[in-house]
C-alpha cells in the first residue's frame, strides 16, 4: 500500500523522469510523450510523424529503437530509492522487430526485470494502438551512485 510519503516521492520521480529523460533534447526531437510512471515501470508514446518513417508510412527501426532506449532509461530512474547525484547509461540492448509500425502512434511499456547494485535489466514491449506488438527488447543499464 502506498503511503502519502511514497505517493509524493513518486510524483517527484515522475517529474524528474519527464524533465530529464522524456523531455531531454533527444526526447523532444523524437516527440516522445510520457504516459505513465510507476515504480520501476513506465509507458512512453512515440507519436507518428512522417519524419520518422522509412518507406511509406512505416516507422523506421531506428526510431523504434530510440523509443525503446528512452522508455528503458525512464523505467530505471522510476524509483524513489535512487540517490541524488547518481549517473546512468544504457550499456546494451537487443531489440527484435515483430511487425511494422505503420502510420500510427507507438507505445513502449518498459519494466525493470532485475535491479542490481549498479547493473540492471528491463523488458520493453512496443505496441500500436490496436495492441499489436511491433517490437520487444531487453535493455541493460548501469546506474552508478554519486561519487
Amino acid at each position: 500500500m502506498a503511503t502519502p510519503d511514497t505517493g509524493e516521492r513518486m510524483q517527484a520521480v515522475s517529474a524528474t523522469v519527464e524533465k530529464l529523460i522524456v523531455r531531454s533534447p533527444y526526447g523532444r526531437l523524437l516527440g516522445v510523450e510520457l504516459l505513465e510512471v510507476r515504480e520501476d515501470e513506465v509507458r512512453v508514446q512515440l507519436p507518428f510523424r512522417e519524419e520518422l518513417t522509412t518507406l511509406g508510412d512505416t516507422v523506421h527501426g531506428g526510431a523504434i529503437a530510440a523509443l525503446v532506449d528512452v522508455a528503458a532509461t525512464a523505467c530505471f530512474w522510476a524509483s524513489p530509492h535512487i540517490p541524488a547525484g547518481s549517473r546512468g547509461s544504457t550499456i546494451g540492448f537487443n531489440v527484435n522487430f515483430l511487425s511494422a509500425g505503420r502510420g500510427l502512434d507507438l507505445v513502449a511499456h518498459a519494466r525493470v526485470r532485475r535491479r542490481g547494485r549498479e547493473v540492471s535489466t528491463a523488458e520493453v514491449s512496443v505496441r500500436d494502438p490496436d495492441g499489436r506488438e511491433v517490437a520487444v527488447a531487453l535493455v541493460t543499464y548501469k546506474l552508478s551512485p554519486p561519487r
